[in-house]
């Protein structure tokens, strides 16, 4: 194999210029930016301005695939147009990268799951976030059972502020045609990736009040409220808003051994010195003795940042899975699970009850289907 992986950018808008920059600026060992792709003549021309004369530029992606110019490819387009994408590269023997989400439904990128087994390539998806040292060392502590067994997990992520001039200015923006979502689909899905991420568990149902324009124009959510049930019996809280000021980033983890608070970038950790059911158990005096630890870890930039350090992490990453096989830190497959949670919470939303997950897939689609039927097609 070539010590260079030849890659094709589709989608040079604000994220796939973002990437483009610091892989042609040669910042991932390995990885050669070869190829771009966009049917935008505003944006090609964007990118040509940071690009190579070597670098060749496609206005159709299949024509790039089967160009045999590029051995990987990068999916930045808008997120509905990621399955389809991923689909067809594999089907030209390529690898992907494909920004999140994953898509708009799980019955399609389930389908997308399917053609990167069958085509044996290396496929990933921008989790960058997973890389950020607090979620990690967060994720290990769990994993090694310094929390115990999870009771109860509560994650308020209301700092995705988002004016109405955010939504006007690009009129796809908060509708269903153009988004399939909102806040749950478009700001808040590396928080839903990081929480069942950290902690290894998949809610076993979800009731959830989405509220669909409550404080900006639009069609799609601004505001979430979700509760989650566990097969071992822990319950968690999830609560996003765009319309917040200031907003909060609050993500807290309790077990029979103690609690675990990510925010501000910092890992605190409250240490029972006995667990809290042998406590009880035993009927010792008083409250369980807790000790506070602050959990030494890297820092991490404001997750608005267009493009960290993170990025880079897990570029390299992907690069080096399809070089040397190195262990993926977000497989694209794993774009399902967080998907799976937006969408019980819509699909919990508009029936009115509890969502057992898995749930039917063919209803969620037919009734997104239904508002993209009636989406303001004036705005898209």
């Amino acid at each position: 194999m070539s010590n260079q992986v030849r890659l094709g950018v589709v989608g040079t808008g604000n994220m796939g210029l973002g990437h483009i920059r610091y892989i042609a600026n040669g910042e991932i060992k390995g990885l050669t930016l070869t190829a771009v792709c966009d049917k935008s003549p505003a944006n090609v021309e964007r990118a040509k301005r940071i690009i190579g004369s070597d670098v060749k530029v496609f206005d159709e992606p299949e024509a790039m695939f089967r160009s045999g110019d590029v051995d990987g490819v990068l999916i930045a387009t808008p997120h509905p147009f990621h399955p389809a994408l991923a689909i067809a590269a594999f089907s030209h023997s390529l690898h992907v990268l494909t920004e999140k989400p994953a898509g708009l439904h799980i019955a399609e990128v389930r389908k997308m799951n399917e053609a990167a087994a069958a085509s044996g390539k290396v496929f990933g998806i921008v989790f960058h976030q997973r890389f950020y040292g607090a979620y990690s060392k967060l994720r290990e502590l769990i994993a090694d059972g310094e929390l115990g067994t999870i009771r109860r997990t509560n994650w308020i992520i209301t700092e995705w502020y988002r004016k109405q001039s955010y939504y006007n200015v690009s009129p796809w923006r908060g509708t269903w045609a153009g988004e399939g979502g909102g806040s749950l689909m478009t700001q808040a899905s590396h928080q839903l990736d990081l929480w069942q991420w950290t902690t290894g568990m998949m809610p076993a149902r979800i009731w959830a009040k989405c509220y669909f324009g409550k404080r900006r124009d639009i069609e799609t959510d601004d505001e979430v409220i979700a509760f989650a049930e566990y097969e071992n019996g822990a319950t968690g809280v999830f609560v996003v808003s765009v319309t917040e000021a200031p907003g909060t980033n609050r993500y807290e983890v309790v077990g029979d051994r103690g609690k675990a608070v990510v925010e501000d970038g910092r890992l605190t950790f409250w240490r029972l010195r006995v667990p809290e059911s042998r406590f009880n158990a035993e009927d010792r005096p008083g409250f369980p003795e807790a000790w506070k630890i602050e959990i030494p870890v890297e820092p991490s930039p404001h997750h608005t940042v267009l493009i960290s350090d993170a990025h880079k992490r897990l570029m390299q990453n992907w690069t080096d899975a399809i070089l040397h096989g190195a262990p993926l830190v977000a497989r694209g497959e794993e774009g399902l699970l967080s998907l799976t949670l937006s969408n019980a919470m819509y699909l919990s939303t508009w029936t009115g009850n509890w969502v057992d997950v898995p749930f039917d897939e063919d209803l969620f689609a037919a009734m997104l289907q239904e508002r993209i039927n009636k989406s303001d097609s004036a705005r898209v």
